[in-house]
């Protein structure tokens, strides 16, 4: 049977065609605003009065042709001003607070590093569609760095004054003493941070990633911590029992997030916590559609958190996780209490406070 094609309304075609065009321009800016971040073009332009590309480069210690192109495509995108009059650029104060390293965890460039890693396997994932299977971890040299730079931002700031005590009665207990385990610690900067708070307890660090581990073991060092130790580890296999257990941005990646909780479950001690943050987000396609993170969820998800899950077997969660899904997966594993809390201007995690009694 044959059906004739639907004829397109011109006036939402030519919408949405301009609306293609603005996301090639985003996507440009996205790398710009990553070489911007990594360069220290925006920390020494927030320090400079109007100035040449001339100046600029030379404050920067960088190479002047470039930056000039560098400068041309923030000035087009709307992030840099420009006079012409005296060919000086001026990075505003009010952009600045969102692209320094000043600002805090409200630095926006450093997020888009991952803009150019998602292009770096780009054609690995591309294949994937074509064969299956996924990319796997080795294929990201990049993303351990990353992801340690930008959640340390966050824990040096919020971890131990507003994250812990969404579990209540934590700081309190951690400053008594206890036995702590953080699950998939990546580079252990987040144990590091609590080691230090809270000299009492003793903290334990768990990741697959031997670089990982090695990296949480220097900073531990380099800081003359000894209540903080560090194991290579697969997150279904947690040796020994905790009075508090973390995961921070991490069960949905994992190969097996099922065994990985239910492991959670057997390490915690009768009276003891499984604090989790990862994605807030539904499980559900339609309740995330005015979500403002929306389409960098799903490209965060098919460029790693999927692929690289699927890559050893694995589920390949991805955006299917969210609320309900955590929620029956944390029963599923033996937890009987869960609590949701947010944290103030961070909506990209939602906290879960879970127990066994």
């Amino acid at each position: 049977m044959v059906t004739e094609s639907a004829v397109p309304d011109p006036e939402k075609q030519q919408a949405f065609a301009a609306r293609v065009v603005e996301v090639l321009n985003d996507a440009s800016l996205a790398l710009f605003t990553s070489v911007g971040h990594q360069t220290g073009l925006f920390d020494t332009m927030s320090t400079l009065p109007p100035a040449t590309s001339r100046d600029i480069a030379a404050a920067a210690g960088l190479d002047e042709r470039y930056v000039r192109e560098w400068l041309g495509g923030m000035v087009v995108g709307g992030f840099v001003e420009y006079d012409p009059g005296t060919a000086t650029y001026r990075l505003p104060p009010e952009h600045a607070a969102s692209l320094t390293t000043a600002a805090g965890p409200d630095n926006m460039a450093g997020i888009m590093q991952y803009v150019a890693l998602m292009g770096e396997v780009e054609q690995q994932v591309v294949r994937c569609f074509r064969t299956g299977g996924g990319v796997p971890y080795s294929a990201y040299p990049r993303f351990q760095a990353l992801q340690a730079q930008e959640s340390a931002r966050v824990y040096d700031i919020a971890l131990v004054d507003v994250i812990m005590p969404l579990a209540p009665g934590a700081v309190e207990r951690l400053r008594d003493g206890i036995d702590v385990l953080d699950v998939g610690t990546g580079q252990g900067h987040a144990p590091v941070v609590l080691a230090r708070a809270f000299p009492r307890s003793r903290f334990h660090a768990l990741d697959r990633s031997e670089d990982g581990i090695a990296a949480g073991r220097a900073e531990a060092a380099r800081l003359g911590l000894d209540n903080v130790t560090f194991m290579v580890g697969d997150s279904t296999d947690i040796p020994g029992t905790y009075d508090l257990i973390t995961a921070f941005d991490v069960i949905h990646d994992v190969a097996e997030p099922g065994p990985t909780l239910a492991a959670v479950a057997a390490a915690l001690r009768e009276d003891g916590t499984f604090l989790m943050g990862d994605i807030a987000a539904s499980s559900k396609l339609e309740e995330n559609l005015d979500h403002p993170w929306g389409p960098a969820l799903f490209g965060f998800s098919l460029f790693y958190c999927m692929t690289t899950s699927l890559s050893t077997g694995g589920a390949g969660l991805g955006t299917v996780w969210g609320e309900q899904t955590a929620r029956r997966m944390l029963a599923e594993a033996g937890f009987t209490e869960v609590a949701t809390r947010s944290v103030e201007g961070d909506p990209l995690n939602l906290y879960y406070v879970a127990h066994k009694r």
